[in-house]
């Protein structure tokens, strides 16, 4: 017979295999906790996409009814789609809109961008004096409120002759999206490796071609990033069209849409169908640029 001592052992010895390890405990729990995380963050993201969506597939709906059925009909299918309040928006001024929003955005865009990039190519690649104060001062252009210098504004587009122009729109435009963009470009360029530009100027390239060869092509996702942003602020922009326009033919779509409404009698058809052919150029920039949007965004945000 075995001593008692060793049949303790024996079976303490036998028993520990069948111990449940406490981390695989935890990494059970872990398992366990993850779905319901998910769940919650699912449903959140749900609740947002109809609050989001919701609306614009009200107006896309009611833009397809006439007057009256939009009042006694709100939220019901139409029973006769109206694809002509669609050709009466766009035959009545919206057309004309369209194109000077258009002019508007992409002069604002391409200027925007350039001179952000440039601006972002020398705070990281130069030695300058005041660099850092430079850097500090661009930064400054985030805390000022567009509503916050209405009037100096108005008195200088009427000093330099641009009231009524595309350009009072589009130097206005440029001078508030420029801080917002040199910041995610130079926070992108600072990712860049500088063996690839010291490689170019050993090779006989200029300080232009390196930008122009080296860093665009590789910064392509935070260009449209900001591409992207700055339409998105040009096109949606009320106050400085009401302001700064007055003439119908060079009004942009936000503004021009103020010629639907009319305090005795609108037709809120057509008025939606003009809202949602302005709402497209948007979705359709966004859809093709997204890739770009979001890698923009992660990248861009590496390094301060």
């Amino acid at each position: 017979m075995k001593p008692i001592e060793s049949q303790r052992d024996s079976g303490l010895a036998s028993t520990s295999g069948n111990l449940v390890n406490p981390a695989k405990i935890n990494l059970k729990s872990k398992k366990q906790g993850f779905p319901i995380v998910a769940g919650i963050i699912f449903l959140f993201l749900s609740l947002y996409f109809v609050a989001i969506a919701y609306p614009i597939f009200w107006m896309i709906v009611n833009s397809f009814k006439n007057t009256p059925a939009i009042y006694n009909d709100t939220w019901g299918l139409p029973k006769e789609w109206l694809f002509s309040n669609y050709e009466a928006a766009w035959q009545q001024g919206v057309s004309n809109y369209f194109v000077n929003s258009l002019i508007i955005t992409a002069g604002t865009c391409i200027l925007t961008v350039l001179i952000s990039a440039l601006c972002a190519y020398g705070l990281t690649r130069f030695q300058l004096k005041g660099g850092k104060f430079l850097l500090l001062f661009v930064s400054a252009g985030l805390m000022f409120s567009p509503q916050s210098s209405l009037i100096p504004l108005y008195e200088l587009v009427q000093k330099m002759g641009i009231f009524d122009t595309y350009w009072a729109l589009i130097l206005t435009f440029t001078a508030y999206r420029i801080p917002l963009t040199v910041l995610l470009i130079r926070s992108f360029f600072l990712s860049i490796p500088k063996e690839l530009e010291e490689s170019a100027y050993l090779d006989g390239a200029t300080t232009l071609t390196v930008f122009t060869r080296i860093f665009i092509p590789m910064s392509k996702p935070i260009l449209f990033t900001g591409v992207i942003l700055t339409a998105y602020y040009s096109w949606n922009e009320f106050l400085f069209s009401m302001l700064f326009i007055q003439t119908e033919e060079v009004k942009p779509i936000t503004s021009g849409l103020l010629v639907f409404k009319d305090a005795l009698n609108t037709n809120w058809g057509v008025l939606l169908a003009g809202l949602v052919i302005s709402a497209i150029p948007l979705i359709v920039i966004f859809l093709m640029m997204q890739k770009y949007f979001v890698r923009g965004l992660a990248e861009g945000s590496v390094k301060g």
